[in-house]
């Protein structure tokens, strides 16, 4: 449409006349309104219309060099600006939510409000610094951040604390796994527990919420990760004081200290920037399982220095050093025969370990709990952390050893046991346990005596007690012999009754006819039960059968034979078939022979007595027979005890 035809439209629609300006300033207005903006317009108005043509053509008449300047006039209106980069910017307007800021650049950008930490109190004309995050967005828009340069703002001022090792402040936010988050900047660093200070830190809620000083120790931009450490502040300021502390160091030192961290092996001790190491040896006159016993985590104790490294600034510190020693008075508190008590704090093999008093230990030997009772392992009797009584025995004060008991706290039975048992009385006990060599018989609780295999019975060949009696049997038996030194008794069965082979010696003597039966027979030989109970023995070269004696003779066979040896020392009868009839003849020739070659004297014809000279020689038999059956009684007692004390444990 040309203007004159709008300024034909105007004038018919206005419905009165007007001028040329008139219509030409009416047609202006009405397409300024239907553009939605109405100009205001300063100066003078050309009376000249000019044609859509002609504007162009009047365009096209610039020259190169005209064009360029108005080209260069125009960009130096505006700034110049690199993407990802913090700029500076101008405020406009703010609402609610945006915040509209100038940068220089042909566009606006829009901020929204909410990444300002301080946006109520931005206001227009403010100048603040934005992230240019794109140039052009797909609707052409500048798109600024405020929080992306807030964030770059920090790490550029973290990285130059870090480099320059400046003291920060953060805001410990919450505890995590292995330490804390730290607020340093609005930006979140890592506080290891380690860390957090020199002494281990026990409770690490208390710290959350504390504002605290740090320095950065580890910084990596690429992965925004930053740990932070109080600890190394606290160092830098006790170096000073560490110095001045081992300078001056030296052993029998006394110093005060904080309990710093406690292991199985000691207590590590804070003396104010040095670590000292309290061995657990070292806390206590007394035996001690575990420091936490003594001592408890940050208590301030006073310690002494026994030994200082000044090459390798090692520590070794004393607690009991400061007590007095618990063996200067030993004698005084604990005399001899005394009765105390004590706690069971050991238990070995041999015996217990009861601890008096911190630092004073006695031992009750295994040997020492009983007067009475066969004890294997001191677990019988007592327990661990029991206390007990005892009785003090002996003190040795150089080598710190003090000798307990408790069975002196009971009589000791043994005192008048030959009181309750006189040699030769005859009691009745249970059969407590059997072995190969004997019967262990109770005679009272806790005494008891052996009864030899060979104190079973005058008559029988008994190859194991299990023939005669069974445990739990109640058995008569005879005190033979008591020996106080080993607490030993010897018992016999067969003593209960009279020696049968006094009356043996009389019907079984040498030459004398016998009528047995035969009970078993060997390769050696037949034996053959006499009339009085009592077994005897021929010999295979005594049988008068021919052929084998083992086929020939059967048991309960009745047997005809002369008794050719008699020996009561060994109980020992040797019979013989084939010199029936001929043994006595024979012995009577030889003793008129003996009678004939030798005459006797007078008085020993008459009186039948026996010479000095015999007399000493069968003395000096009986003795040596005597001599070795008292040996071999004494070695089957020590032989029966020991079995017995096996048998015991085996129980």
């Amino acid at each position: 449409m040309t203007d004159e035809l709008k300024k034909e439209e105007v004038k018919e629609e206005s419905g009165s006349t007007a001028t040329a300006e008139e219509v030409a300033t009416e047609t202006e207005q009405v397409e300024a309104g239907q553009n939605g903006a109405i100009p205001t317009y300063t100066g003078e108005v050309s009376e000249k219309v000019y044609t859509l043509d002609e504007l162009e053509e009047q365009s096209l008449d610039y020259q190169d060099d005209e064009y360029n300047e108005l080209v260069q006039m125009y960009e130096g209106t505006l700034s110049s600006i690199t993407e990802k980069e913090v700029v500076t910017g101008r405020v406009i307007s703010k609402d609610e939510k945006y915040v509209i800021v100038d940068i220089g650049f042909k566009s606006e950008g829009i901020v929204p409000l909410n990444e300002f930490r301080d946006g109520e109190t931005i206001e227009p004309g403010d100048e603040i610094e934005v992230f240019l995050d794109k140039v052009e967005d797909r609707e052409g828009q500048l798109v600024l951040s405020r929080k992306k340069a807030d964030t770059l703002r920090t790490w550029q001022q973290i990285e130059e604390n870090f480099n320059s090792e400046k003291v920060i402040e953060g805001y410990i936010k919450r505890r995590i796994k292995g330490g804390m988050v730290v607020d340093v900047f609005g930006i979140d660093a890592f506080l290891p527990g380690s860390q957090i200070d020199v002494r281990p830190v026990r409770d690490f809620d208390a710290y959350v919420g504390r504002t605290m000083e740090f320095m950065i120790v580890k910084l990596n931009l690429s992965s925004e990760n930053v740990v932070v450490s109080h600890r190394a502040l606290v160092e830098s300021d006790l170096e000073e004081q560490r110095e001045q502390i081992l300078a001056s160091m030296e052993p029998g030192q006394i110093l005060e200290g904080i309990v710093k961290n406690i292991t199985d092996f000691g207590v590590f001790i804070d003396l104010g920037g040095v670590d000292g190491l309290l061995h657990i040896t070292d806390l206590s006159w007394g035996r001690v399982e575990h420091p936490s016993e003594i001592v408890r985590l940050d208590q301030k104790l006073n310690v002494v220095v026994l030994e200082f490294d000044q090459d390798r600034k090692r520590i070794s510190l004393g607690l009991k050093q400061l007590q007095p020693h618990p063996w200067d008075e030993i004698d005084h508190k604990y005399p001899e025969n005394e009765r105390v008590q004590g706690k069971v704090v050991s238990i070995a093999d041999y015996g217990a370990f009861i601890e008096l008093e911190k630092g004073v230990e006695g031992l009750v030997h295994i040997s020492e709990m009983s007067w009475t009772q066969h004890i294997k392992h001191p677990s019988q009797l007592v327990e661990k952390n029991e206390v007990i009584e005892c009785v003090v025995l002996n003190i040795n004060k150089d080598e710190k050893k003090v000798s307990l008991g408790v069975k002196q706290l009971q009589e000791d039975p043994w005192e008048n046991l030959l009181d309750r048992y006189p040699i030769g009385s005859k009691h009745k006990g249970v059969v407590r346990n059997l072995t190969n060599f004997g019967v262990f018989v109770e005679l009272e609780p806790g005494i008891d005596g052996l009864v030899h295999i060979s104190d079973l019975s005058w008559t029988e060949k008994i190859n194991h007690p299990s023939e005669v009696v069974a445990k739990g049997d109640e058995l008569e038996v005879s005190i033979l012999s008591v020996d106080f030194d080993n607490r030993r008794i010897s018992l016999g069965h067969k003593q209960i009754e009279d020696n049968p082979w006094e009356k043996f010696a009389i019907e079984y003597a040498k030459g004398n006819e016998v009528t047995g039966e035969v009970t078993r027979t060997t390769e050696k030989g037949v034996f053959v039960k006499l009339p009085l109970g009592v077994e005897a023995f021929m010999p295979a070269k005594e049988v008068a059968k021919e052929g084998n004696h083992t086929e020939q003779y059967s048991e309960g066979e009745e047997t005809k034979a002369v008794v050719i040896e008699f020996d009561e020392t060994s109980k020992n009868i040797t019979l013989s078939e084939a010199q029936v009839g001929t043994f006595k003849k024979e012995e009577k020739k030889d003793t008129s022979k003996s009678k004939s070659k030798k005459k006797p004297s007078a008085s020993s014809e008459n009186t039948g007595a026996l010479t000095l000279g015999e007399m000493s020689g069968l003395e000096n038999l009986k003795e040596q027979l005597q001599e070795k059956e008292d040996a071999a009684s004494s070695k089957d007692e020590d032989e029966g005890q020991d079995s017995e004390d096996n048998s015991e444990e085996e129980k």
